[in-house]
């Protein structure tokens, strides 16, 4: 290597999968370093393709490293929802070995729900993409991941010819399944209160009684709840409790013959008899939670789920009434149908079929799993699940894989294939309390393959994108100097290229870089989110300080290399006040910067839960105003981003800064979901956020 005097003892040596030959195991003796494992691999190709069907404005990419010291907080463990054999959904990163999950199988024409285990369960990273369907259900996979289309098993990306053929979604593929999960209930107290209600109207006993007690009248005070079902039980006891009402359980009929044994809790002091009728009274505008928590009162109490509709009976009008109600608050189509019954009983049944039944049931959480068993069920579903867009996001994202008896899991509501399913060991062989920023592959022959490859009659000299997964200026790169010579094979070949790095290492390489603009064809970016101290130090912690990034875009703009600043996230009530902005563009302007962009703040994954704990801890005042506006998923709404889309317009006719980017340049980390009439450059196309803040 060109710095064997600079590097400690190489450990044993360990093949990693997806490579032939073991990696050399080295640590390095510097502060930056502690902790961190570099694995020296020789890789087979250099120059990563990008799918076609991706709106990207570049078709390749070089990635020297894989996994990033700078260990920037955007990087967190995905939530994708699996669905449970309970009925419910759990993020796939949470779960262990031995969980019984759906899966599927082919039973005689149809594709049938079945139950499964999870065998393994094991962490990578990989360069991420976005795969969204036509009624908007978002999957983040790597791109050798498999989903199953109504034409067969599909990766999401591959080729139709060459080195990279294999069956990949397109844009005339359709998914299987029902489509995205709803986002289950918070059991707040009025979800408990509309629970109780449903189930204790439903199925509970409620009395007051006088009787004459020796020429007096006496009052006798009764609340019972019996049930099959102890889960329902259970829940209806916790509730009680945390809202003041004590109950006992006793047995209330042992089992006999066909009939299962009941249950039941009790309570006959006079204080929680009236603390119950209280907590089940009807709400005067019942609120959302409430009548969540309601419908799956009444379901466990008075519903079923059939292979053909799922549907809650019950002789009450009332109680009819404010079931339907419920139901249209939440956009189900439910229709109230006439057994003409004496009793006057109604049935109320809910359309749709899979897809609607799923959603009732995330939506509200009924206790009662039994009546939430989906097993058998063909894999048939009305759900809109075209392929509408397939894109890069630009970085290697710590993901989850699991293996299981079936060979697939239902994941966001769309079959998913285990891909590279490797039962005994986790992907990489990388010890599993690890993480991404410790675990550092590096390429040490590519600046060789790249030279090969560029030299090709074949190749095209297409735009050729660094920095598209991780920064290829994090801090190792000082030891292993692997840029320059990917610069000379690129400048030498006459490949135009850009860069996208928060490093002022490239500094380093200004003279080839300046070659590779005058010559090829060159951009350099760099990201600046913030000037404020403190939350760079929270959300950046091993990057290098936002004015020394503005400094290196002074250094590139005097050598006459086109250079451009991204602005991201901009964070409503954080970091987005006029001030703070202006600041950062006139000081962009000053260093020269040819273009400067930014993007509104999104929460995916685990980054929702940090950022909202930061929040409550930080600003506790914009607690309930980001709760609002991240309501509906990991997007801000329209008008928010068109506000920051004004806000940079603005701002930059009062300083005097140049333009935003046409895409070419920053568009390199990938997209933002797809413009938005009017949005400016906050809502169009925007690139993929590179931190917190």
């Amino acid at each position: 290597m060109r710095w064997d005097n600079l590097l400690a003892e190489a450990e044993d040596a360990r093949t990693l999968p997806g490579y032939r030959d073991p990696a050399v195991i080295r640590r390095f003796d510097a502060p930056e370093a502690l902790d961190t494992r570099f694995y020296e691999v020789h890789c087979k190709s250099a120059i990563n393709k990008v799918p076609k069907q991706s709106r990207m404005p570049f078709r390749h990419t070089i990635n020297p490293y894989r996994g990033c010291s700078h260990a920037c907080t955007y990087c967190a463990l995905p939530d994708t929802p699996v669905l449970m054999a309970d009925g419910r959904v759990k993020p796939i990163g949470e779960l262990e070995v031995g969980d019984r999950i759906y899966g599927t199988v082919r039973q005689g024409a149809y594709r049938r729900y079945a139950v499964t285990e999870v065998q393994a369960h094991w962490r990578t990273h990989k360069a991420a993409y976005r795969v969204i369907l036509e009624d908007g259900t978002e999957l983040v996979t790597s791109g050798d991941h498999r989903f199953l289309s109504g034409r067969g098993w599909k990766y999401v990306t591959g080729a139709g010819s060459g080195r990279d053929r294999r069956p990949h979604l397109t844009f005339n593929d359709e998914l299987l399944g029902t489509g995205a999960f709803a986002t289950p209930p918070l059991a707040t107290e009025d979800y408990r209160r509309g629970y109780l209600c449903g189930l204790v109207r439903g199925d509970g006993h409620l009395g007051s009684y006088t009787y004459d007690r020796g020429g007096r009248p006496a009052t006798v005070n009764r609340f019972r709840l019996a049930l099959i079902d102890l889960e329902a039980l259970r829940r209806a006891r916790e509730y009680l409790a945390g809202l003041g009402v004590a109950t006992d359980e006793f047995a209330f009929q042992a089992a006999a013959g066909n009939r299962r044994a009941v249950a039941a809790i009790r309570s006959s002091a006079k204080a929680n008899v009236d603390r119950v009728r209280e907590l089940i009274r009807w709400p005067w505008s019942p609120s959302a939670d409430w009548s969540k928590g309601f419908l799956a009162g009444i379901f466990d109490a008075e519903g079923s789920c059939g292979r053909e509709a799922l549907r809650i009976s019950n002789t009450d009008p009332a109680i009819v009434d404010q079931t339907v109600r419920a139901l249209r608050r939440f956009g189900c189509d439910v229709v109230v149908e006439d057994p003409e019954r004496a009793n006057g009983l109604r049935v109320v049944r809910l359309r749709g079929g899979l897809r609607e039944k799923l959603r009732f049931f995330h939506t509200v959480d009924p206790a009662i799993t039994r009546k939430r068993d989906i097993e058998g069920l063909a894999l048939k579903s009305d759900a809109r699940l075209g392929v509408v867009s397939i894109e890069p996001l630009g970085e290697s994202t710590e993901m989850y894989d699991i293996t299981t008896g079936t060979g697939d899991f239902i994941a966001n509501g769309v079959v998913s294939h285990n891909c590279f399913a490797r039962p005994t060991h986790k992907f990489l062989d990388f010890d599993a309390g690890r993480d991404f920023e410790r675990e550092i592959v590096v390429k040490v022959n590519l600046p060789e393959v790249l030279r090969a490859e560029v030299a090709r009659p074949s190749w095209a000299r297409e735009h050729v994108a660094l920095g598209t997964n991780t920064d290829p200026y994090q801090w190792v790169e000082g030891r292993y100097k692997l840029m320059p010579e990917i610069w000379r094979a690129l400048l030498d070949s006459g490949t135009p290229c850009s860069l996208l790095t928060k490093s002022p290492l490239m500094l380093r390489d200004v003279d080839l870089m300046t070659q590779l603009a005058e010559r090829v064809g060159f951009t350099a970016n760099v990201s600046v989110p913030t000037l404020d101290e403190k939350a760079w130090r929270a959300t950046e912690p091993h990057t290098p300080h936002p004015r020394k990034r503005l400094e290196a875009i002074a250094e590139l703009s005097r050598a006459g290399i086109p250079t451009g600043v991204l602005i991201a996230p901009l964070m409503p009530g954080i970091n987005d006040s006029p001030e703070q902005v202006e600041r950062i563009l006139q000081l962009a302007t000053e260093a020269g910067a040819g273009s400067i962009s930014g993007i509104t703040l999104h929460l995916r994954g685990e980054v929702r839960d940090v950022f909202m704990g930061w929040l409550r801890a930080q600003r506790p005042d914009l607690v309930e105003h980001y709760e609002r506006l991240y309501a509906r998923g990991a997007y801000a709404p329209t008008a928010q981003r068109r506000e920051h889309a004004e806000l940079l317009r603005d701002a930059r006719a009062r300083t005097g800064a140049p333009p935003r980017s046409d895409g070419r340049q920053y568009r390199t980390l990938g997209r933002d979901p797809a413009p938005l009439p009017g949005a400016g450059e906050a809502g169009e196309s925007s690139p993929k956020q590179e931190s917190l803040f």
